[in-house]
């Protein structure tokens, strides 16, 4: 290791090292597709042992549909339509038969009927009106995108107005595209407007810290080129084995995992550069001085990045796609991230060696003195350190320390339990996106349950009537109407029922009625002496698609944490090597990630206006929080180890707060930062993500790390370091506990 070392920053390692890494880059962007290129938006969630994805299944045997995905135009004018309006959109739907735009499947004859039946279809106001349009199940959002955009061109010239720009309380005619084809394409349009935002975002805040921080441009690039260097690596890898079938990925995972890049392989990047800068004090040639600083830095930097990647591997035991789809990319960046960290990055550092630092190059003493005799100036005098006032206070009052952050922490993790939980898609959406306006005009204009019905398929083998169903399906207070039943194709015994609920279907009052459905029906079933009721039972529609992915999710949410929890605890054994130490970094790492949870819930729910937060921000929040939370634990407790060997305990634990203190809060800034860019873009699933991962970061920054656990340590004394056995230094001059 030591040979790398020296090597790496040595004169001639260095090239060789950037060539490599140019090499790699290039080759990799030239052979194989970007990440980009091969995203997929409209991947499976559920996996196929899902009660609902069985029930879809069942529904495409049984009731097979050839009409496609609807659109529904959603028509609204503020105090009624007119008798114009209504003649209009008979005249569209006229010229729609005679010249569908592409990828229209089927196109209702509805102009063909009297204006009186269109009428009859108004809401109870007479304001709006909702008209489906079926597309061809194989386009994707992208060809979605361009066919409404073509009919939206030809409402246009049948209605003289452009009614979808008009605002809704205009009194002028307004149409919103809604239903499965217009939330596809305003998906596709938020995370294809998001990545160019979150890149150009990310890393002007990024330069602007590093700016901050070193006073340094070259220095300010360097990490910026690093991850980079890594992107290049990691966008092609990732693009091949999505191009493979290896994995699927999506636009939200990449651009999480672009700001993961940033955040933590900027954080890498500081560890190294920071100790790099403080053996220039002491070193006057580069090389030494970046060999020591790769000797007493890579061990953390490794470990944190190991961490970080085991942590997010774990994710490749969920069953919800989404969970799954994260594993890889974010694991794999993280890894490239850090083998850039402790190659690219050093070798950048030997190539520009002290200039660097620019304008405020680090020097020996007897650099200085040089320098300035050569001016003809006296030796600049040195000026005493300001730093240690936190390190001191947590060796001479730990107690208090422990007790005030304990008590602070505790009362916001204490908020955690008043969260409510969504897992309405619509509901991550801005407030004025089109599909989102028309669905709100759909449920606050007719019943809420038509927003979508709830789809219930019986076997009745032939020993129960329809009809007997249908009576009990519609006594259930929360039920508002079932419709006739229909028959399967394949098996006549199989009856649909299509149900409309009271409550909107996507609240989470509606999910809750989902199992006391089934139960109803398996009792009916129980009573006629059924076989198995259990088996002939089918529920579908995006009710019972949202139950399963809440019942799903909060599977993967009971196993993944404790694996994390477990393989975190795991490394943190083996790198210190004691219990003590590792049961209480994992325990206050656990506290921060509550009380993140805790304050974020405060400032989404009552400054930002959020009822709900998306049921996944949990387990994206925990994995991210207790694993990079984790690598300020380890770089800070790695020091205090080390100077434990050769001064007092106390003495370390002060100095080394101190000697980190500063790199960890600057990399807390920047990780804390590149999350809080994800609360700018217009999806509130990243916004309330961005948000609590970027306040557990500063929480693990300003609390945990500098007050918490050195003061904890303190406390222990030795026995942090049990069962290993450090070499005894005297403790005399030590301040005392309170």
């Amino acid at each position: 290791m030591k040979g790398y070392r020296q090597w790496v920053a040595g004169r001639t390692g260095k090239w060789v090292t950037l060539l490599v890494w140019i090499i790699i880059v290039g080759a990799l962007s030239a052979m194989w597709p970007a990440v980009n290129s091969q995203v997929d938006n409209n991947a499976a969630n559920l996996p196929d042992s899902a009660a609902s994805v069985q029930a879809s299944a069942v529904a495409e045997r049984e009731f097979p549909s050839d009409d496609g995905v609807p659109a529904l135009l959603v028509w609204h004018r503020e105090g009624g339509m007119s008798d114009e309006d209504l003649a209009h959109i008979g005249a569209l739907y006229n010229n729609l038969a005679k010249q569908p735009p592409a990828y229209v499947a089927t196109v209702p004859p509805l102009g063909q009927l009297p204006p009186q039946a269109l009428k009859a279809e108004l809401s109870q106001d007479g304001s709006t009106l909702v008209t489906p349009l079926l597309y061809d199940k194989s386009a994707d959002s992208d060809k979605l995108g361009d066919s409404v955009s073509e009919l939206k061109e030809m409402i246009r010239k049948e209605t003289g107005t452009d009614v979808s720009s008009a605002k809704l309380d205009s009194g002028e005619l307004t149409l919103r595209v809604s239903g499965p084809v217009g939330i596809s394409i305003d998906a596709t349009g938020l995370f294809k407007d998001a990545d160019v935002s979150l890149l150009i975002a990310t890393v002007v805040l990024v330069l602007i810290f590093l700016l901050l921080i070193y006073r340094s441009p070259l220095l300010a690039i360097i990490p910026l080129v690093a991850v980079g260097f890594a992107y290049g690596v990691t966008g092609p890898l990732l693009g091949k084995l999505a191009q493979e079938g290896v994995i699927t990925i999506d636009s939200q995972a990449v651009s999480i995992m672009t700001v993961l890049l940033f955040g933590a392989g900027t954080d890498y990047c500081l560890f190294l550069i920071s100790r790099f800068r403080q053996l220039l004090h002491e070193e006057r040639s580069v090389s030494r001085a970046l060999t020591r600083a790769l000797g007493s830095s890579s061990g953390a930097i490794a470990m944190s990045g190991f961490t970080v990647v085991l942590a997010l591997l774990a994710l490749l035991l969920a069953k919800y796609g989404a969970y799954h789809r994260f594993a890889i990319p974010f694991s794999l960046s993280i890894f490239v991230m850090g083998l850039a960290s402790l190659t690219l990055v050093p070798a950048l550092l030997a190539i520009f060696g002290r200039a660097s630092f620019f304008p405020f190059i680090p020097r020996t003493g007897d650099m200085e003195k040089e320098r300035a005799a050569a001016k003809g100036k006296p030796a600049p005098s040195q000026k005493p350190s300001r730093k240690g006032k936190i390190g001191r206070l947590v060796v001479s009052r730990p107690w208090t320390v422990v007790i005030s952050s304990v008590l602070v922490l505790g009362i916001l993790a204490s908020f955690s339990g008043g969260i409510k939980f969504t897992y309405d898609l619509l509901s991550s959406f801005p407030k004025d996106m089109e599909s989102r306006e028309g669905f709100d005009l759909i449920g606050s204009q007719f019943s809420p349950g038509e927003l979508a019905p709830v789809t219930l398929m019986v076997d009745t083998q032939g020993k129960v009537a329809p009809e007997d169903l249908k009576s009990v399906l519609s006594s259930l207070s929360y039920v508002d109407s079932v419709a006739d039943p229909k028959s399967g194709a394949k098996n006549a015994n199989i009856k649909s029922f299509e149900i409309l609920f009271k409550a909107n279907p996507y609240s989470q009052e509606a999910m809750d009625h989902i199992p006391a459905l089934r139960a109803t029906v398996e009792q009916a079933l129980d009573e006629s002496e059924l076989a198995n009721p259990e088996a002939s039972i089918w529920i579908g529609g995006q009710t019972a698609t949202q139950y399963d992915n809440r019942e799903v999710g909060n599977r993967d949410q009971d196993l993944i944490i404790p694996v994390v929890i477990g393989l975190i605890a795991l490394l943190l054994l083996l790198y210190l090597r004691s219990i003590t130490a590792m049961l209480y970094l994992v325990g206050t790492v656990i506290l921060s990630f509550f009380s993140a949870l805790g304050l974020g819930w405060l400032i989404l729910h009552y400054l930002l206006g959020a009822d709900a937060i998306q049921g996944a921000i949990p387990l994206y929040s925990f994995v991210f929080l207790v694993a990079l939370g984790e690598d300020y634990n380890i770089f800070m407790i790695s020091n205090i180890w080390k100077k434990s060997r050769k001064m007092p305990l106390k003495q370390a634990i002060s100095e080394g707060v101190s000697e980190t203190g500063s790199v960890i809060t600057s990399a807390g800034l920047i990780l804390a930062g590149t999350f809080a860019v994800l609360a700018t873009l217009p999806i509130q699933v990243l916004v309330q993500f961005g948000v609590i991962t970027a306040l557990g970061v500063l929480l693990d920054t300003f609390a945990v790390r500098p007050f918490l656990v050195p003061a904890i340590t303190t406390l222990f004394g030795k026995r942090a370091f049990w069962p290993g056995r450090p070499k005894a230094v005297p403790e005399a001059g030590a301040e005392s506990a309170d």
